[in-house]
């Protein structure tokens, strides 16, 4: 089972929001989940972003892989370097 970090889209029309999600790679966009890590809003000026170290950390230690937009949150974020 291959594990993915991503972004699952929250909100209304035309106001997304996005929750972080550790998910497995086979799983739809807004499916099933395995944990929410934390959340990302692009609307708020500067951009909210809210990730739990700890668990993102541990997530990646155990092998999981961010998606390109997520790991560019990260970096942002000071997580992964």
């Amino acid at each position: 089972m291959a594990v993915k970090i991503r972004l699952r889209r929250m909100g209304a029309k035309k106001a997304p929001f996005y929750r972080v999600i550790v998910a497995d790679e086979r799983a739809p966009r807004d499916g099933k989940f395995i944990d929410e890590i934390g959340y990302y809003n692009p609307l708020r000026d500067p951009a909210e972003i809210k990730i739990d170290s700890d668990k993102a950390t541990k997530w990646l230690n155990d092998g999981a892989q961010p998606t390109e937009t997520v790991k560019s949150l990260l970096k942002k974020s000071g997580i992964v370097k």
